[in-house]
């Protein structure tokens, strides 16, 4: 929980898990950039280009805070047998169909963009559970971290997202209770996976102490000019990739496996710059 008047700085990072890069600043990536305490901040208004720390702020309660980020389409073009890869480990069954049924070994071309969120502990849940309308979005149940299991629900453009391939990785506290930079961390893996009912909700075991970081993403069909130099093609596929980081402080027991849950690596679940 952070105390009130004490300054926090926040950073972003894009990898694997809870390894990653950090990223500097950049307005021209970003849609929305905002923050939800005793009132709604908009943290894009005062970030600074190319600055790796993108806020600075300090709660004037303890409340807690929610702060979420929308980016722009970026994109990216992988090789045929790497995208089609990456599309099964995410789970993305139909967009994977869609090209066996077309049979044909063409490199993915792929529009991205993010909607993460973060979750600064504190006691006014209406913070953590009210949606910020994020194209898609992990909106919790329950104030994040606070319980053994978190239930969240998966939206699409406001609406419940079924068969959604909910991701969580962990990583622990450093045992002084600080957090550890992302540079310093090692990649991890997945330590569940489950995907959405048709209500979009999903419950995912929280058991042990730690930084959470749940994800999910959704891909469909695009009609988009591909950007590259002296071409009017178009980007085959459209994705978002949606996101929710916590901590949860106090230690509990071992984490038990829950039915259907498994742990592949983590390679490519974040790994979009």
């Amino acid at each position: 929980m952070v105390a009130p008047h004490t300054a926090v700085e926040v950073s972003a990072a894009a990898g694997t898990g809870f390894h990653g890069e950090r990223k500097p600043w950049s307005p021209a990536r970003c849609v929305r950039f905002v923050g939800r305490a005793t009132r709604t901040l908009d943290f894009a208004r005062a970030a600074t280009v190319g600055d790796l720390v993108w806020a600075r702020f300090a709660p004037s309660d303890d409340g807690g805070a929610m702060l979420a980020y929308e980016s722009n389409f970026a994109q990216i073009e992988l090789p045929a047998a790497e995208f089609d890869a990456y599309l099964e480990e995410e789970g993305l069954r139909e967009p994977l169909e869609a090209r066996r049924r077309a049979a044909t070994a063409t490199p993915g071309r792929e529009r991205y963009r993010r909607c993460a969120k973060t979750w600064l502990a504190g006691r006014d849940a209406k913070r953590a559970l009210q949606p910020f309308g994020l194209p898609l979005e992990i909106v919790p149940l329950r104030v994040p971290g606070d319980d053994p299991a978190l239930r969240v629900r998966v939206l699409w453009n406001g609406r419940p997202l079924a068969g959604a391939l909910v991701k969580a990785w962990r990583t622990p506290l450093d045992p002084s209770g600080a957090t550890r930079p992302v540079f310093a961390r090692d990649s991890v893996a997945v330590a569940w996976q489950g995907r959405s009912d048709a209500a979009g909700r999903v419950t995912i075991p929280v058991l042990e102490a730690g930084e959470w970081l749940v994800s999910a993403v959704h891909m469909e069909a695009s009609h988009a000019t591909w950007a590259s130099p002296g071409s009017s093609a178009q980007a085959d596929w459209e994705s978002t990739w949606a996101s929710l980081t916590f901590a949860r402080p106090v230690r509990s027991t071992p984490a038990l496996s829950a039915p259907g849950a498994s742990s592949p690596a983590a390679r490519g679940t974040a790994a979009r710059p």
